[in-house]
């Protein structure tokens, strides 16, 4: 049964799979930013109700671009993510038009067995991954409730089926000191200047830092004028490590750079809430192994790469919350053109693209109709009940 089942959860995956590629294409020619990804959305839930069969809520979880489209009725619920957004300047440098084509690709084909399957297929929208963790938003606003597991697949340059994944805290700086003209600079106070000190001592903190440790800020205000010297400047900084724990440890020392800034400029600091703060990832050992095993059918290779370091992803924050998986799949480009390039993005709307879209989709496909059939990893997905946002609430306080 299990080859068969398998069997006919691929060719419906072939018979869809024109669609979806053209999906997949549509998206990366109109890249949309987080939470503005309204014809991205309206393009799978387009596809999705040409098919029929799915029941689909728009602007669930009170984000105008989130939905969720459900197929079966079956007692083991599994959510598929599709990434919805873009990067600024750069478009689907991170292949967010391949993740959402290949989850509804695995979502048609299911359809038609999950009934047989015992399965019910959850396709979640998920806004603003690159900006503003919007599956964090779904989770507090209950869009995951009902779910037994989660699962998505991420284009690279390398494939793997449990990618080191790291926490990560999001902070914006800004400076206030005294606007004056460059030729009399002494009545001024430059929050530029406060700015070049932190990233001096930013650059030498780093070479106390762990390997696996991440430090990154981007300039986003630091004046407009050369004759003008500015009396405000912005500035965004990433904090990347294993745990949130040591990231608030890190976020520690950094911040007395910024502050050292502030000391050497003589203007004042002023630091946001976090913009951002996202659990490491935690892999499902068992679902990841039949991924990495149908996707091997595929013809995909998984090397034990020494360095498995990607990111960070607010699907982890779907992890710490129920059984999920993030597995890669690489893009044959040079180590130059990899995620948040113009030539990934570039490489997403190709064949490279395309083939991602096939063997991510299918495998992911595969994957779930494993799992439902293995009576071991089945009951201990059902046994642990549905996932409930006021549970995991609970247990946060």
């Amino acid at each position: 049964m299990p080859s068969t089942v398998k069997d006919r959860i691929s060719a419906e995956f072939s018979r869809h799979e024109p669609r979806v590629i053209e999906l997949s294409h549509r998206i990366a020619a109109q890249p949309e930013l987080a939470f503005e990804e309204h014809k991205t959305a309206a393009a799978i839930v387009e596809l999705l109700r040409a098919h029929g069969g799915f029941v689909i809520e728009e602007e669930v979880a009170g984000l105008d671009t989130a939905f969720a489209a459900t197929a079966g009725h079956g007692s083991l619920v599994v959510g598929l993510c599709a990434e919805l957004d873009a990067l600024p300047g750069i478009g689907h440098g991170c292949g967010h038009n391949v993740i959402a084509a290949a989850s509804v690709g695995a979502a048609l084909a299911l359809a038609e067995a999950a009934d047989d399957l015992d399965v019910t297929v959850r396709l979640l929208g998920t806004p603003g991954e690159e900006r503003g963790a919007g599956k964090k938003i779904m989770l507090r606003n209950r869009a995951f409730d009902g779910l037994h597991t989660a699962m998505m697949m991420h284009p690279q340059l390398k494939d793997m089926a449990t990618p080191r994944t790291r926490a990560l805290g999001h902070w914006s700086v800004s400076y206030h000191g005294h606007t004056g003209h460059a030729s009399r600079p002494f009545q001024a106070r430059n929050a530029a200047d406060a700015v070049t000190i932190a990233q001096v001592a930013i650059g030498l903190l780093r070479q106390q830092l762990r390997p696996s440790d991440r430090v990154h800020t981007v300039i986003k205000e630091a004046g407009s004028a050369v004759n003008v010297i500015p009396g405000h400047a912005v500035v965004e900084c990433m904090v990347r490590a294993d745990t949130l724990k040591e990231v608030d440890a890190l976020w520690a020392r950094v911040r007395g750079c910024f502050e050292a800034g502030a000391v050497g400029a003589d203007v004042t600091m002023q630091v946001s809430e976090p913009l951002m703060l996202l659990n490491g990832f935690q892999h499902d050992a068992a679902l990841a192994a039949l991924f990495q095993s149908n996707a091997e059918a595929l013809g995909r290779v998984f090397p034990d790469y020494p360095d498995q370091s990607l990111g960070s992803t607010d699907m982890a924050e779907v992890s710490v919350q129920m059984p999920a998986i993030h597995p890669v799949l690489s893009f044959n480009c040079p180590p130059e053109h990899g995620n948040h390039t113009a030539e990934f993005a570039a490489a997403a709307a190709g064949p490279e693209g395309d083939r991602a879209v096939h063997d991510g989709g299918l495998a992911l496909a595969w994957t779930i109709a494993d799992a439902a059939q293995d009576k071991e990893i089945r009951h201990r997905l059902t046994d642990a009940g549905p996932f409930r946002w006021a549970d995991a609430a609970e247990e946060d306080q």
